[in-house]
C-alpha cells in the first residue's frame, strides 16, 4: 500500500528531473494554476461521491494523486507533511 504512494512520489519527483513531453503529469507539475483547479474540482467529485454513494473510490485515488502533484509542484515535501502529522500524535 505505502509502495503505491511512493511510487506516485518517485514518478512526480523524476519528472520533474526528467519531463516527458506530453505527460499529464509533468503539465500538473508545472502549470500551478492547472493543478490548482484540478485538486478543487476532485475534492468537489469526492465529496458528491460519497453523498451519493457512488465512486468514492475512484474519486478519493483522483484526490491523491491531484494532491501530491500539487504538493510537489509547489515544492512541497510529502516527508514534512507526514512529519507534521507525526508531530500531533497524542
Amino acid at each position: 500500500m505505502l509502495s503505491t504512494l511512493e511510487n506516485l512520489i518517485k514518478l512526480a519527483r523524476d519528472r520533474k528531473l526528467v519531463p516527458q513531453e506530453g505527460s499529464y503529469t509533468n503539465k500538473l507539475l508545472t502549470d500551478k494554476a492547472l493543478s490548482k483547479a484540478k485538486v478543487l474540482e476532485e475534492v468537489d467529485e469526492l465529496i458528491e461521491a460519497i453523498e451519493d454513494d457512488t465512486n468514492k473510490i475512484h474519486e478519493a485515488a483522483d484526490v491523491f494523486y491531484h494532491l501530491l502533484m500539487y504538493l510537489e509542484a509547489n515544492d512541497v515535501k510529502i516527508e514534512e507533511v507526514m512529519q507534521e502529522l507525526e508531530k500531533r500524535k497524542k
